[in-house]
């Protein structure tokens, strides 16, 4: 764990922060390949891209600060301190998804083809949250045999403390047991499920169904590695709030939307819609020199 990357004029600047600002450079990256795919220009590309990812800050701190709304009851300013870690996946996604909707609305766009080239940029971008998550020290694991220690006065040795631990000392404090590094098994996910759509374009006939998959393969991704939190105390009918969403929300969204878009929807993917909206030179280079 490693929370704090350098000092900028005595202020610290945290892992975490910049971990989502790589995350929204690699999701914009996306956005930008595949807005041929949305039939968007750079301008509408950008304008989504920073409505979404402050909106969808916003409502992931709004849900964390909601579900864990007894860690700021001594200092309500924390609430705004999203550069230490705090967010919850579900909440941003789902403001997000509403923005986007009204935005397609008013621009007269195919909310479909968004939602579709949104996914993989959605995927990465929450790999890169996720390592950020780990080097913070938030949304840690359970106790397990091959997991990772951390240092004392941190939430998780909070949680799960190591009391046998040889290394303990009054200033550092009691380190955590070793835990399961959740963090990193999801991001690694993430970034597979990010390329896994990103080939998937090349098979769909139909707009929506990229949505539909990520929507599903994410939902069951979460409801599974959620087994391996620790840091949930609360749970719905049995299951952690992430789990009841991935479950009872994403998976059926997902089918829904499969069988709706495949089934019932006009609008059909051509080639020009696949093709990528600049190429990557280093590739290219690479496939003359072979010509």
């Amino acid at each position: 764990m490693h929370s704090i990357a350098f000092n900028f004029f005595g202020r610290p600047i945290h892992w975490y922060g910049i971990c989502i600002a790589a995350g929204f450079l690699a999701a914009l990256c996306i956005l930008q390949y595949k807005r041929n795919y949305a039939r968007m220009d750079k301008e509408q590309i950008f304008d989504i891209a920073l409505i979404a990812i402050f909106g969808g800050i916003g409502g992931a701190r709004l849900f964390y600060v909601i579900q864990f709304f007894h860690q700021f009851s001594g200092n309500l300013w924390n609430v705004f301190r999203i550069d230490q870690g705090g967010l919850v996946f579900y909440g941003g996604f789902l403001t997000a998804l509403v923005i986007l909707f009204i935005y397609a609305k008013i621009k007269k766009l195919s909310f479909a083809r968004i939602l579709d080239m949104y996914a993989p940029a959605i995927a990465i971008g929450h790999a890169f949250g996720r390592v950020g998550c780990f080097l913070q020290g938030c949304c840690f694991g359970k106790p397990c045999s091959w997991g990772v220690v951390y240092p004392g006065n941190s939430a998780p040795a909070e949680r799960f403390p190591d009391y046998l631990s040889p290394v303990k000392n009054v200033i550092e404090g009691i380190p955590s047991i070793p835990l399961a590094p959740v963090q990193l098994i999801e991001a690694a996910g993430n970034i597979v499920l990010c390329v896994f759509l990103l080939k998937l374009f090349k098979y769909v006939k139909k707009t929506g169904q990229i949505a539909a998959a990520y929507f599903a393969m994410y939902g069951i991704m979460r409801f599974l590695l959620e087994f391996f939190r620790g840091d949930h105390t609360d749970t719905i009918l049995g299951v952690t709030p992430s789990q009841f969403i991935g479950l009872f929300i994403m998976l059926p969204c997902g089918l829904i939307c499969y069988l709706c878009f495949g089934k019932y929807g006009k609008d059909a993917v051509t080639n020009e819609d696949l093709k990528g909206a600049f190429t990557f030179h280093f590739f290219n280079r690479k496939k003359d020199a072979a010509e």
